[in-house]
C-alpha cells in the first residue's frame, strides 16, 4: 500500500481519502457476510482479504497524516480485548459463566473506559449502522437502564397502535405535512416491529433479509407460472398473479414439510 500510494504509485490509490473509500469498506464487509451466509469458505477467504485491504488502506492514509499507523491499530485492539476480558486476563470471577454475563461485563467496561453512563450509551450507537440494527441496539441499551416492557404482549399492542396511527395519518389532507407525518408514523411502526423481534429473540435485520429473499424467489416462481400458462407477467391481471402467488405459497409449504 505504501508503494501504491507512493511517488511512483497508482494514480487512483494516491487520490483516495478516508471518505472516498468509506463506501468500499462497507461493501467489502457485506460481501464477506454474504460468503458467511452461503457457507462458502473459499469466497470468505477472498472477501476477508478484501476487508483486510481496506483496514490497511485506512491505516496507511492515517500514517501519512501522522495520526496513527497499522501497528497502533493492532496494539489498540489487543489492549481492548485484554481490558474487556478480565475473567480471562485478570482476576474477575464470573457469577454464572454465561455468554450473556460476559456481554454485560463488556458493555460496562466499555462505558467506563469511554466515561459514559449507561443512559449516555443509549444515544451512543453509531448512526452509520443499518437502521434495523441500530434500532435494536438502542432498544437493548434502553432496556439495560430499565426502559423496557417485561413481556411481549404490550409490545405487540404498541405495534398495533402504530398501525392505527399510520391509518389515521393517511386520512389527512394531501400535502407536505401529510407526507412528513406518514413518514414519521412508518418509522414508528418499523421501530415497534424491531422491538417485537428483540423481545422474541429474533434479529430484525436477519428476519427482513430472509423475508426479502423469500419474496424474490416467489416472484420468480410466479413469473414461471405465467410463462407456463402463456402469459407475460407485466400484462397479467393482479387477481391472476395473486392466484399464482397463493399456489406458490402452498407448494413451498408442502416442500418444507417434506424437508
Amino acid at each position: 500500500m505504501e508503494t501504491l500510494r507512493g511517488e511512483n504509485g497508482c494514480p487512483w490509490d494516491k487520490e483516495q481519502t478516508h471518505q472516498s473509500i468509506r463506501r468500499n469498506f462497507i461493501e467489502e464487509v457485506y460481501e464477506a457476510c454474504e460468503a458467511i451466509d452461503n457457507g462458502d469458505n473459499e469466497l470468505l477467504q477472498e472477501e476477508l482479504g478484501d476487508v483486510m485491504l481496506q483496514v490497511v488502506f485506512h491505516a496507511q492514509i492515517a500514517k501519512e497524516e501522522g495520526a496513527f499507523d497499522e501497528s497502533d491499530v493492532v496494539d489498540g485492539v489487543c489492549r481492548k480485548l485484554i481490558t474487556r476480558h478480565p475473567h480471562i486476563f485478570g482476576d474477575l470471577k464470573l457469577k454464572t459463566g454465561s455468554a450473556e454475563e460476559v456481554l454485560d461485563n463488556w458493555e460496562d467496561i466499555k462505558n467506563k473506559t469511554k466515561k459514559k453512563t449507561a443512559v449516555e450509551a443509549v444515544v451512543g450507537v453509531a448512526k452509520s449502522l443499518p437502521a434495523l440494527i441500530r434500532a435494536e441496539k438502542v432498544q437493548h441499551r434502553a432496556a439495560k437502564v430499565g426502559f423496557d416492557w417485561d413481556a411481549v404482549e404490550p409490545v405487540l399492542d404498541k405495534l398495533a397502535e402504530e398501525v392505527d396511527e399510520l391509518r389515521q395519518a393517511l386520512t389527512e389532507p394531501a400535502g407536505e405535512d401529510k407526507t412528513r407525518h406518514v413518514a414519521e408514523e412508518i418509522g414508528d411502526l418499523l421501530f415497534a416491529a424491531v422491538n417485537v423481534a428483540r423481545h422474541l429473540g429474533v434479529s430484525a435485520e436477519d428476519a427482513l433479509s430472509a423475508a426479502t429473499e423469500k419474496f424474490e424467489k416467489r416472484v420468480l416462481a410466479v413469473a414461471e407460472k405465467c410463462d407456463h400458462h402463456g402469459l407475460v407477467m407485466e400484462n397479467t391481471p393482479l387477481a391472476q398473479l395473486d392466484k399464482f402467488w397463493n399456489e406458490v405459497k402452498t407448494e413451498n409449504r408442502r416442500q418444507e414439510k417434506h424437508e
